[in-house]
């Protein structure tokens, strides 16, 4: 049975909302500097901002993934609501922005809509994509990876665009994310129909299904390494660049995990997800392990390593998800998304504290290499869907 066709314009919607949405993901951390320098905040301030909204997009996802918001409600209804919910809370961020203690309780709850954007635009792509959803996703997350790192590019224009503008306009973006995939998509005609009764058993899917769990375990060894590297870039790049030089240095090899995203992605069609996302992940390690002996060499195998590091720590994650996705129960797939989402990102910021705290006492050239326990960790995990995906390609058994 061969898919129905999926109209032109529904993947560029989603990707152009996904973007917008996601914006909002740093919109404070952009500002951060002017902010500092015309409220006389420490430079520490960030990391509590950085950390609420994430501990704010854990609590959202475990609620959504424990109440199966995502397959009890029509995701694109969830989507518009959460996208102009955050929309609203950078605005109330905005008008509150010189009381600290406000704008941490602003960013948490703009953290639990985020749970809403992600994981659902994930969702309402693998309705649409029952195949070809590796390529799908890889263009999907390739434009959360381009939107994340946008806060670097931002940070670099900061100088000539005032933050109100700045922050005023990723709040309009991420609305008008919502209103565009709300009415110029419809849900897909093959969707699954909505569940009425929470999915204990369906989540439990995680362990208790082989080749989820392979997924899924690959999923968090990534995490383990990706937003540690992201917040790491700057004090690497720090080494031989300042100011807005930096900036754009950061937002180039950040921004390069697109190129990853989308690459993977169009490849993943032809070699099969579980290889594209462990060899993206194998190169990723290898970058880890190699800081010691790059970090201080030429510039051109200094910038070149960080670009490769910066494609490949991103480009697998569109793969792990299709991944998880295609092997998930299909009335619960935007709830085990969601749970593994909350998972994730707890890891990553048990990682980030704890390389961060580190980096005070210890060297970069000493301390990076140990990123390299999380790549080893999937590549081990993934091993079974690897070799399931050899197996069809060349007949054997």
């Amino acid at each position: 049975m061969t898919q129905p066709a999926v109209p032109r314009h529904i993947l560029p919607v989603l990707v152009t909302a996904q973007f917008a949405g996601t914006s909002l993901w740093f919109a404070v951390n952009a500002v951060m500097p002017d902010l500092q320098r015309e409220l006389g905040w420490p430079a520490s301030a960030v990391g509590p901002l950085t950390s609420s909204l994430q501990f704010g997009f854990i609590v959202g996802t475990l609620v959504f993934a424990l109440l199966a918001i995502a397959d009890r409600f029509a995701p694109r209804r969830v989507f518009l609501f959460c996208a102009l919910a955050g929309a609203a809370c950078t605005v109330g961020a905005w008008a509150m922005v010189t009381q600290y203690e406000a704008l941490l309780v602003w960013r948490f709850l703009t953290g639990v809509f985020l749970a809403g954007i992600y994981p659902v635009g994930m969702k309402i792509a693998a309705q649409w994509y029952t195949r070809g959803l590796g390529g799908a996703l890889g263009l999907l997350i390739g434009a959360l990876v381009l939107g994340s790192a946008s806060a670097h590019a931002l940070r670099a224009l900061s100088g000539t665009l005032p933050w109100p503008t700045l922050m005023l306009g990723v709040a309009a973006l991420a609305a008008a994310g919502g209103l565009l995939l709300f009415f110029t998509t419809h849900d897909a005609p093959h969707a699954h129909a909505r569940v009425t009764t929470l999915q204990w058993r369906a989540l439990a899917t995680v362990w208790t299904d082989g080749r989820v769990r392979a997924s899924v375990l690959g999923y968090f060894g990534h995490m383990w390494e990706l937003y540690t590297m992201w917040v790491m870039v700057p004090l690497v790049l720090a080494t031989r660049l300042q100011g807005a030089d930096l900036s754009w240095a950061a937002f180039w090899v950040l921004g390069a995990g697109a190129i990853g995203c989308a690459g993977g992605g169009w490849v993943a069609q032809r070699w099969g997800s579980a290889r594209v996302a462990s060899v993206q992940l194998a190169i990723s390690g290898l970058c880890c392990l190699a800081t010691p002996l790059v970090i201080d060499a030429t510039a051109p195998l200094f910038y070149g390593w960080l670009l490769l590091w910066g494609i490949t720590v991103s480009g697998d994650s569109p793969q792990f998800s299709t991944l998880t996705a295609r092997n998930a129960p299909p009335q619960a797939v935007g709830s085990v998304l969601t749970l593994t989402n909350s998972i994730g990102f707890g890891i990553s910021i048990v990682s980030i504290l704890l390389f961060v705290s580190l980096s005070q006492a210890v060297s970069l050239g000493v301390l990076l290499p140990w990123l390299a326990l999380g790549p080893a960790l999937g590549l081990w995990a993934m091993g079974r869907l690897v070799r399931e995906e050899r197996q069809k390609v060349t007949g054997f058994r």
